[in-house]
This record gives structure tokens, C-alpha cells and sequence, in this order.
């Protein structure tokens, strides 16, 4: 059997990045590739869902090691990125003791002139993340036939 954490990784980042509007449609509505075959280069657009106050962001494939199990992306362009020049995160998923996947990720913010990103908006999109994560995870564990 193929171990979750390469579910996740092969259901939430590589083509056809298809799971995660199936899961919580109220926070992304849609995935599309623009542009590229899903490798590093590629540029997608996320169309946020109805609790979201963003509606779209582009992001591009900076890296994807499905082997190491590394994601990095940057936020190219959206409106999340009205106070922000650019986004560039970096993820590692390593396999947690009791089956589970954890994921462990970086971001960094560029701010435009003087905004501050206040540490609650961090912790928020930190919380936000982890939800979408959590809930990947979940459906994978319901549905063992995905994905494998």
C-alpha cells in the first residue's frame, strides 16, 4: 500500500491539483493550470471559494520533489497581494509516528512600503494552512482508494 504521505503529496500538489476544492469548496473554488505541465515553472490560478474576502491568486512552481517530498511555490499575482509585493513559501512532508503526514513550511513575506503584517494575520494564515492540510488528510484516510 502506498503510504499516506505520498497520497498527500501526489493528491494536494501534483497535476491535476484537483483534490482540494473537492474537499473544502468553500475556501477554493477551483485550481486551473495556466501555463506548464505541472512540474517547476508551472503557473496556477486558484480561484478562492465564498469564505474567502480574496478572490483568485497565480501561483508559480518554484520546486516539486516528490521524492524528498518538497513543495515551493511564490503568489505571482492576486488580490491577496494588496499590501504584500510577493509571497515565496516552502513545504517538506515527513511521515509523523503514528501514519499520519506532518507538514512543515516556510514563508516569506515582502510587504509593500510601510504595511506590517501584524502576527495575528500570520497566525491566521498559519491556522488557515493547517485547516486545508488537516482536512486533505482526512478525505485521503476516508477515501483509501485515492490517490494510490
Amino acid at each position: 500500500a502506498i503510504h499516506l504521505l505520498t497520497r498527500v503529496i501526489t493528491s494536494s500538489l501534483g497535476p491535476p491539483f484537483n483534490l482540494i476544492p473537492k474537499v473544502l469548496p468553500q475556501a477554493i473554488k477551483s485550481t486551473e493550470i495556466i501555463e506548464g505541465n505541472g512540474g517547476p515553472g508551472t503557473i496556477k490560478k486558484i480561484t478562492f471559494g465564498e469564505a474567502s474576502k480574496y478572490k483568485y491568486s497565480k501561483h508559480r512552481i518554484d520546486a516539486l520533489d516528490p521524492e524528498n517530498c518538497t513543495y515551493s511555490f511564490s503568489v505571482i499575482e492576486g488580490d491577496v497581494l494588496t499590501d504584500i509585493e510577493n509571497v515565496s513559501t516552502e513545504t517538506k512532508f515527513v511521515a509523523s509516528p503514528d501514519g499520519g503526514t506532518i507538514m512543515k513550511s516556510t514563508t516569506k513575506y515582502q510587504t509593500k512600503g510601510d504595511f506590517q503584517l501584524k502576527e495575528e494575520q500570520v497566525q491566521a494564515a498559519i491556522e488557515k494552512a493547517t485547516g486545508l492540510f488537516k482536512a486533505v488528510e482526512a478525505y485521503l484516510l476516508a477515501n483509501p482508494d485515492l490517490y494510490k
